[in-house]
């Protein structure tokens, strides 16, 4: 995820302070990693440097002064460009899973208890996010699905990978 255009995106509904932006990049993305303070103000320094936002207003405070940022017809037309442009997908071609099978079997570890290992954890992480679910809003019950059908497709590869592992230990042998 570019967090240039995240914010850029929060600030294009209108100008806000650092700590608001913060604020609803948490409330609407940050459950699992909400952002630190620093990382809002580095991205920001650079969306200004770079052109994308201006400082609408600067207020004063108790401490330092308050910078309201508001975004830019060109910050308007990147996030934009963002917005349109596909994500690439990502097809994990090589995992640490694979390469932790792998190297079992060459080593002659047990193979099979580190894929058992690990749909123990797969299917613990399942239900910590259907109970999620079940407390969350839509856009938290939507997260959690996204999330869901990729541990049930690692969950697949799991079991494939367990009926086909004295297949890859000779593979991997020769």
């Amino acid at each position: 995820m570019s967090l240039g255009h995240t914010l850029l995106g929060l600030l294009e509904d209108h100008p806000s302070h650092g700590y608001d932006i913060k604020r609803v990049y948490d409330e609407r993305f940050g459950h699992d990693r909400p952002l630190h303070y620093g990382q809002v103000y580095a991205t920001l320094s650079r969306l200004l440097k770079n052109g994308l936002v201006e400082v609408d207003a600067v207020e004063a405070g108790d401490g330092p002064e308050r910078k309201r940022y508001s975004i830019t017809e060109a910050g308007v037309t990147d996030v934009g460009a963002w917005l349109a442009r596909p994500e690439s997908p990502e097809p994990y071609l090589q995992s640490t899973l694979y390469t932790k099978v792998v190297l079992a079997l060459l080593t002659g570890r047990a193979a099979a208890d580190i894929l058992d290992t690990q749909r123990g954890e797969h299917l613990r992480l399942m239900r910590e996010l259907t109970r999620r679910k079940l407390d969350g809003d839509l856009a938290d019950q939507l997260v959690c699905d996204h999330a869901l059908f990729h541990l049930e497709a690692d969950l697949r590869w799991l079991e494939l990978t367990s009926a086909r592992l004295d297949e890859l230990a000779v593979a991997v042998r020769r």
